[in-house]
């Protein structure tokens, strides 16, 4: 079977998984710009999103290899998955504890209208807004930084974000308001503002 580069990420996952090495090129190709800036964003270091780049594809070889690859249809969700797990695991280790963790069971809070989805969007989504928050983000926890990342500037769907990160999309969206809540309170004592 001759590969070419309009094959599905799928075809090619097979083609790789019977020894055509070309095939994993394309998947490369086809995915590391965007993998390796999510990554970087992340991590904000060259050299550790490389080393965590490079481990994500290893891990991706071995396991397709073995045989164990059975994402169907959803590579790019699963190949951010490995790479969200890394990166979650070198995150745990500098976990800033002056924000909100997400364990506060504060539900009135969550349940309020200002905290819904469509609230969330208005006030972020525009190109001055998204400026300002890309500054307060790298104070995040890991996992808010990592569901705003996602959300706001890959354009993912919130199910997107459950499959890429392994969690429900409840808990995504948890994420998502505990980030909002800090978010809110940082652009609070920098003189940001977040809403009209």
């Amino acid at each position: 079977m001759e590969i070419c580069t309009s094959m599905t990420d799928e075809a090619l996952v097979v083609l790789y998984a019977k020894g055509e090495n070309k095939a994993f090129d394309i998947l490369l190709n086809r995915h590391k710009n965007k993998l390796y800036s999510y990554i970087y964003y992340l991590v904000q270091d060259a050299d550790l999103a490389e080393d965590i780049f490079q481990e994500t594809f290893m891990k991706a070889i071995v396991t397709i290899r073995k045989g164990k690859y059975n994402e169907n249809g959803k590579f790019p969700a699963w190949i951010s998955r490995i790479a969200h797990n890394m990166i979650i695991d070198h995150f745990r280790q500098e976990k800033n504890n002056n924000v909100v963790t997400g364990d506060i069971s504060d539900m009135g809070l969550l349940n309020s209208i200002v905290f819904a989805e469509k609230a969330i969007e208005h006030s972020i989504i525009n190109d001055q807004i998204l400026g300002d928050v890309r500054k307060l983000i790298d104070y995040l926890p890991d996992e808010q930084r990592e569901v705003v990342w996602m959300r706001f500037y890959q354009d993912l769907s919130f199910k997107e974000i459950a499959e890429a990160t392994g969690v429900s999309i409840n808990t995504s969206l948890g994420r998502m308001r505990y980030a909002i809540i800090n978010l809110r309170r940082m652009a609070e004592k920098s003189g940001v503002v977040l809403m009209d």
